[in-house]
């Protein structure tokens, strides 16, 4: 630095002013906000102002005349730095002031003290140039830097940690198939919180323990050595898999911790793990909800990785709960599936034998089990011989829904067989029924009477209360659906309130066709449009026409290949004029008599005479749609 050798205004300086200029530059010097060091051409401290002595906490006495970089340049560790690494010595090579925020400068108690600093030359006269220094103290903002950075890796890892839980918490709720589940569960925590894990079940058998699942990233091939079934569960007081799996406790393990488990046949399996795996820490967490203890899952870390922390055990707690409540739910849907399908099944009754008839029948549950209960599929002989076929649909799909099918299911049994109506009729009385005497929901229905002689020809009478339309497949492959007889869905009060109707329909069925009645789960899914589904039906339908008919209905279901919803097939195949049932080369009847079931001719109640197929709506007003019987 130069004096100044004139005034603030520009004048020249008195003799006097010059006199008090050194004792006013002291005065900045002594008093200035930051440290100030003074160094010769070659880099010894001429001069240090006190401030710089408070942050180094080093008297200037003691410095004075020593290497400015050899005394006090440092790095963050406190390691001595290269002289010619040195950016504050550079500006005395070539005058160029510099600055900085990333140097340290050893202080007298051993310490670093981070500082920012800005160098210039300094010119005195008659002297070469040398160096002035000035620092601040930056150790409180490096200290808030550090707690940031702190704060901002505890807040990535915590990050990292809920968007793991919440994947795992997608995978458990993505499917009913537990082992499918834990599998990919194992997987999930490798390498995140994990070198390796396994999954440890108990089966429905008591004290009975399966491993489902092992994963290694370094071993991949160990899964199928290591899994399988374990010995029983027994007591062994102590074993971190035995209280998981006995008391719901989560157990950190370090090898001193495995080294003393006691020597049972099941903690000998876990064992295996380790010494085939390895691992120096592990947690054992229970799969686990209110009611019980579902297994376990051993998470381990190998090597080099650091042991568990208590955050991770809580995040592996946590996931071991959530875990336990997938498969206690899996359990309890599969439980409520099981009772539904049983119920369903029981209520699809054995399909008639009629000679002049072939049918045949597949109830396909739902693979979800919040899927299944309102489809149902029914055929019986009403008391004037005639065969009716019944497809149904009620809304809802569980166990209430399957209550409500047999109710609604019964109901049309009693009203079609009490009373001698047509099906539009029959309709309307179960509407009225459904409305005023029963809690079941909306429901669709298709209920058919197959009309005619045994050696035909035959017509199909029907009406359709909302459901997707049969398919008639000739023999030939052609297929069109029978639209017409559709009316309202039942529950709804429609014809009350609605004004609504539901149409009978008719329909002269050539020989050897097949007509097909379904639910909507054939054609309909959350993939594919009914639309399409329909489209498809008639595709299949048509290439299958010539086969027997139970192949028919095996080959339609695997082609549409139904998903998500439970499914109801009832298919009827004619025979020949003038023949029985396919196959079947019993002389016909007589055209004059009417049909009957063979396990009753009488098929009417003592002393009543038999009713011909046209005289049964004799009370029914005929309408334009309903051409005579032959």
């Amino acid at each position: 630095m130069k004096g100044s050798g004139t005034t603030r205004d520009g004048g020249a300086m008195s003799e006097a002013d010059r006199t008090r200029e050194p004792d006013v530059l002291r005065a900045v010097f002594d008093s200035l906000g930051a440290g100030i060091y003074a160094t010769d051409s070659m880099g010894r401290l001429i001069a240090a102002n006190p401030r710089a002595e408070r942050m180094v906490a080093r008297p200037s006495a003691e410095m004075l005349g020593h290497d400015m970089h050899n005394l006090l340049h440092r790095d963050a560790d406190g390691a001595e730095i290269p002289r010619e690494d040195c950016r504050m010595l550079a500006v005395l090579a070539d005058g160029r002031p510099r600055e900085g925020g990333d140097e340290y400068l050893l202080r007298g108690d051993g310490t670093t003290l981070p500082v920012i600093w800005s160098a210039a030359p300094l010119e005195l006269p008659g002297e070469p140039t040398g160096l002035v220094l000035a620092f601040h103290d930056f150790s409180v903002r490096r200290a808030a830097e550090r707690q940031t950075a702190a704060y901002l890796e505890a807040l990535e890892a915590l990050t990292t940690r809920l968007t793991l839980v919440s994947e795992v918490s997608s995978v458990l709720i993505s499917s009913l198939d537990v082992p499918r589940v834990l599998r990919k569960l194992g997987r999930m925590l490798v390498p995140g919180l994990a070198d390796w894990t396994a999954v440890d079940m108990l089966t429905d058998q008591q004290d009975e323990v399966r491993r489902i699942a092992v994963h290694s990233g370094a071993d991949p091939a160990a899964a199928g050595e290591l899994e399988g079934v374990l010995p029983p569960l027994a007591e062994s007081a102590g074993a971190g898999l035995v209280r998981a799996l006995r008391d719901a406790e989560t157990v950190l393990l370090d090898a001193r911790d495995l080294a003393r488990e006691p020597d049972a046949p099941l903690i000998a399996a876990h064992r295996r793990l380790f010494e085939r795996l390895g691992g120096h820490s592990a947690v054992v967490v229970p799969l686990h909800s209110r009611r019980r203890v579902f297994g376990a899952f051993t998470a381990a870390r190998t090597g080099d990785s650091p042991p568990y922390t208590d955050d991770e055990v809580m995040v592996l707690a946590d996931i071991g709960r959530r875990a336990g409540l997938a498969v206690d739910n899996a359990r309890l849907f599969d439980q409520q599936r099981h009772v539904a399908e049983s119920m369903q099944r029981q209520l699809l009754t054995p399909l008639p034998q009629v000679d002049h008839l072939l049918m045949a029948a597949r109830y396909r549950p739902a693979q979800v089990a919040a899927e299944i209960g309102g489809d149902w599929y029914d055929a019986f002989l009403l008391e004037d011989g005639v065969t009716t076929m019944v497809i149904g649909d009620v809304a809802g799909h569980d166990l209430q829904a399957a209550a409500h099918m047999a109710e609604v299911r019964n109901m049309l049994r009693a009203l079609a067989w009490d009373r001698r109506e047509p099906p539009s009729v029959i309709m309307r009385r179960l509407d009225e029924a459904m409305t005023n005497t029963s809690d079941a929901p909306m429901a669709t229905v298709v209920f058919a009477r197959i009309e005619g002689r045994e050696g035909g020809p035959w017509r199909l009478h029907w009406v359709n209360a909302g459901h997707p339309p049969p398919l008639l497949v000739a023999p030939d492959g052609g297929t069109r659906f029978l639209d017409a007889g559709h009316g309202p869905l039942l529950g709804m009060s429609a014809t009350l309130n609605l004004g609504l109707h539901w149409p009978d329909a008719y329909e002269d069925l050539p020989p050897e066709a097949t007509v097909v009645f379904y639910t909507d789960g054939l054609v309909e899914s959350r993939t594919r449009p009914i639309d399409t589904g329909m489209e498809l039906l008639c595709r299949h339908a048509s290439a299958l026409a010539r086969h027997g008919l139970e192949e028919f209905c095996d080959e339609l279901l695997e082609r549409m290949d139904p998903r998500g919803d439970d499914v109801a097939l009832l298919a009827l195949r004619l025979p020949r004029y003038g023949e029985g049932a396919p196959g079947d080369h019993t002389p016909p009847p007589s055209r004059g008599e009417p049909v009957r079931s063979p396990a009753d001719p009488s098929r009417s109640a003592p002393g009543a005479e038999a009713l011909d197929a046209d005289e049964v709506f004799t009370r029914a007003p005929r309408g334009p749609d309903r051409p005579p019987l032959p």
